[in-house]
């Protein structure tokens, strides 16, 4: 019994004594210390939910501001530092608040820009006060560093910077493929920068798309039309399919920036029992391979007799499709 009650209380004195550690940590010492400040932005932010207007914006602004002051003077009083530099933990956080404040608060918190713009913000937080002397309450005066600190700051700042840039190249990668989903088929083996985390897709499937939506709208200008008409658009294939190509890929590819980089054209065969019409949907936008790829699907039209009579007048055009498109790397055939 004696031995629960000793428990018991040292569970009381364990709270306690927690309690009493956590009211001494926020509670300011005096008037002017990080903690005054960190209420202030806190009951900054609590009155301009019930503003309206731009003095909303200029209170939440004062309470943007008393949080990265008050952060900051916290987190470099006694900091810890990042292992392997003298980069303190609390110059990461204040970088991240900083990175909020300019380009995150109204968008979101974390936006490209957010996190693009820390690391070298974190680095600028850090050299600030190797330019002044003075912590806590004591009035900062300017200095110059000492050669071996200013080296440790131009080391910090290139490093952060490079960082900084390569997160950037990351959003920029990663743009270009969202606008450009074609890209993702395409073979990164030989790129030094660029590794592919997931399985790559076999062939791009934005060309079999525009095939398959383009065959039937050729279909209703060829097949069953009269053998004197189609010869003559197949003899002005290439503006008519064109055009139909490119009315296709804006219908289908909407807002995609890709629908920039693909065109259709026709390669027209005459053979011995009629014509044979190759419709094309070739990429011209970047790839590993130079000379590019596209898709083609066949198609053969051959004269047909509606009538009894054998006169030109009762020929019409039957068109046949391939059901499938082919993928083919390499540049198109020359145009006959």
């Amino acid at each position: 019994m004696n031995f629960l009650l000793k428990e018991i209380r040292g569970i009381f004195k364990y709270i306690q004594d927690l309690f009493a550690g956590v009211q001494k940590f926020l509670t300011p010492a005096k008037a002017y210390s990080w903690q005054t400040l960190i209420y202030l932005s806190i009951f900054s932010w609590g009155i301009s939910y019930f503003a309206l207007g731009y003095i909303k914006d200029i209170i939440a602004f004062c309470g943007w501001l008393f949080l990265l002051a008050g952060t900051a003077w916290y987190t470099t009083d006694d900091p810890l530092r990042v292992p392997g530099t003298f980069m303190p933990v609390g110059a990461v956080t204040t970088g991240f608040l900083v990175s909020i404040f300019a380009f995150g608060h109204k968008e979101g918190v974390l936006t490209p820009n957010t996190i693009v713009i820390w690391p070298t913000i974190a680095a600028i937080v850090t050299a600030i006060p190797n330019f002044f002397e003075g912590t806590g309450g004591k009035l900062a005066k300017a200095k110059l560093p000492k050669l071996q600190d200013r080296q440790k700051v131009v080391v910090l700042l290139a490093w952060c910077m490079l960082i900084s840039c390569w997160l950037q190249f990351y959003f920029v990668i990663d743009k270009w493929l969202k606008e450009y989903p074609s890209l993702r088929a395409d073979n990164f083996q030989k790129s030094a920068f660029v590794i592919r985390l997931e399985p790559p897709a076999k062939k791009p499937k934005t060309g079999d798309l525009i095939l398959n939506k383009l065959q039937p709208l050729v279909n209703q200008q060829i097949a069953n039309k009269p053998w004197s008409e189609v010869e003559k658009w197949l003899l002005e294939a290439k503006p008519r399919l064109g055009n139909l190509g490119r009315r296709t890929i804006n219908s289908n590819l909407g807002q995609s920036q890709e629908r920039l980089l693909w065109r259709v054209e026709p390669r027209v065969v005459n053979i011995r029992s009629g014509y044979k019409l190759d419709i094309l949907t070739i990429w011209g936008g970047p790839g590993a391979n130079s000379e590019g790829y596209y898709w083609k699907k066949s198609c053969l039209i051959e004269p047909f007799n509606s009538g009894k009579q054998t006169d030109n007048k009762n020929t019409i055009a039957r068109l046949t499709c391939d059901r499938t498109s082919k993928f083919i790397m390499g540049s198109p055939p020359a145009q006959q």
